[in-house]
């Protein structure tokens, strides 16, 4: 029997949706040096040995030719890799209704340049009972288009999407905008004037979002709250996101220190942004790095009008004090990391700015408003698993083989949660009809400073050009990541900034300046 996969999603499909869905900030590339097996960071001593148990047998069957070897000296095996954010909630996750594993996929770079499933390994903690404790036991799973086998992949990619869905609403899109962002609004408005340039610069990306999160912590991330309801941490939800907390590091929100600490990206001088992409077509990246550059454009302009010199920046005690608190009070745990810019210079001033304009507005539209387009049909990115892989000779194992997609729907979000998750996606995915698009102004009278307001409006010329760019690269049959089969364009980097309708809705694109949804 050949399992009717028509609902559910392609491999094709669910590769191109780490390039180009809406976590597209997690996907990373295996080194050559020593990432096969892909290995494990969490503590030995007290979680054992988390290396991965895939082998070279497991993905070279369907490598194209290849050896793993080869792919990895040519730049072609890429991991999205969920295993050690999730190994240590694992026993106390599966204690309630969902039924989950630390998962690691990975991924071969296509010469078409889309990203082909090789394997996906489930990882379950080992027993206190066992022999092998601490440590886990892993299985690892393999394309296949016929029979129960069919089910099965389809379900080990289900497991996967569900920590893939779940690692971002906690961690890519609470986390790391929401609520990284709120230090530098508090501080901001304690420490520099309504009439510091600084101020002036910064406010626009502020708009609304203490307003929000405070919505949020009401009635979706409290104690029992949406969040909980539809998404598999359940109320280990929040402490996940907390822990999770202490990899932040603030010069590393920079998109292209991102792109390279992921490996999916090398410095190259001779490219326009200064480093060269190893996936070419990788749309939040390419579109990406085009408004980071704009961004940043703009920033130095607008701070070299008013900081002449380095001395200057050292010299501006309101700046300074506004710094001095966002490390030792907004960030009172890693105020003794010394990675932090020091403060000192208009280029540390400059690149601060860009950082944090970067993760309130692109960064976060990037994450939130893609959440209806590709997440509103449940089976295609579930939040939660009800059962655990079925084994052989089981009840659950029969099912899938004679009634594979009830299998599937009883193994993934439940009716009520979906009707919930479905509901509040729908909600955070629309644009408001006052939205604000990044390159335009809430009032026209934000600076009387005509070298300030001139910057700003080469600033919202350049995002239209951009806007004309990713439009005609959506056109472009050639770059299959930017539409992917399900032909649903890239567009949440879109800025909108020609925008001026005010209509607002489930739009799909648009960068609005600030975090307030």
């Amino acid at each position: 029997m050949k399992a009717d996969t028509s609902a559910w999603r392609t491999d094709e499909e669910f590769g191109r949706e780490m390039l180009a869905g809406v976590n597209p900030v997690v996907i990373r590339r295996l080194q050559v040096t020593s990432e096969f097996p892909p290995a494990s960071k969490l503590d030995l001593e007290e979680y054992g040995d988390q290396t991965s148990s895939m082998r070279k047998d497991d993905l070279e069957p369907n490598m194209n030719g290849l050896t793993v070897q080869k792919a990895l000296e040519e730049n072609k095996l890429f991991i999205l890799d969920h295993h050690d954010a999730l190994m240590p909630y694992l026993t106390r996750i599966n204690s309630t209704a969902s039924k989950i594993y630390a998962t690691r996929t990975v991924l071969l770079l296509q010469n078409d340049g889309t990203l082909k499933p090789l394997a996906i390994e489930l990882s379950l903690p080992n027993k206190p009972e066992s022999e092998n404790y601490p440590g886990c036991t892993s299985d690892v799973y393999t394309p296949c288009s016929d029979g129960v086998d069919a089910t099965i992949w389809q379900l080990a990619k289900a497991y996967a999407a569900v920590n893939d869905s779940g690692y971002h609403q906690l961690i890519s899109h609470w986390l790391n905008t929401h609520a990284v962002i709120e230090p530098f609004i508090i501080a901001t408005n304690r420490q520099l004037s309504v009439l510091h340039p600084i101020y002036k610069l910064l406010k626009p990306h502020f708009r609304d979002t203490m307003n929000i999160n405070a919505l949020a912590r009401q009635i979706l991330i409290n104690a029992g709250g949406v969040l909980e309801m539809t998404v598999f941490p359940e109320k280990y939800a929040m402490e996940m996101s907390a822990v999770l907390y202490k990899n932040w590091v603030f010069t590393e929100q920079a998109l292209p220190v991102d792109l390279l600490k992921r490996g999916v990206a090398v410095e190259d001088p001779n490219e326009t942004h200064g480093l060269r992409l190893l996936i070419e077509d990788y749309p939040f990246a390419v579109d990406g790095l085009e408004i980071w550059s704009a961004i940043q454009t703009w920033v130095n302009e607008y701070c070299c009008i008013y900081y002449s010199s380095d001395d200057v920046v050292k010299k501006d005690s309101e700046l300074q004090s506004w710094w001095t608190e966002l490390i030792k009070e907004g960030h009172g745990d890693k105020k003794d990391d010394r990675r932090w810019p020091k403060m000192q210079t208009r280029k540390d001033l400059i690149h601060t700015c860009t950082i944090i304009i970067w993760v309130a507005s692109p960064l976060h539209a990037a994450v939130n408003f893609g959440q209806y387009p590709y997440a509103g049909y449940l089976p295609n990115r579930p939040t939660v698993s009800r059962r655990f892989m079925p084994k052989k000779g089981s009840p659950e194992y029969t099912e899938a083989e004679k009634e594979p997609e009830k299998a599937f729907l009883k193994t993934i979000t439940s009716q009520l949660q979906t009707l919930l998750g479905v509901s509040l996606i729908e909600i955070l995915s629309r644009h408001s009809t006052d939205e604000i698009y990044l390159g335009q102004s809430e009032s026209p009278y934000w600076t009387a400073d005509t070298a300030a307001l001139q910057a700003f409006e080469r600033f919202g010329e350049k995002l239209v050009e951009i806007e004309e760019r990713i439009m005609m690269s959506n056109n472009d049959e050639r770059l299959k990541n930017r539409i992917g089969p399900v032909k649903v364009s890239y567009t949440l980097l879109y800025p909108n900034t020609s925008d001026l309708s005010h209509e607002g809705g489930l739009t799909g694109k648009g960068i609005p300046n600030s975090i307030s949804i």
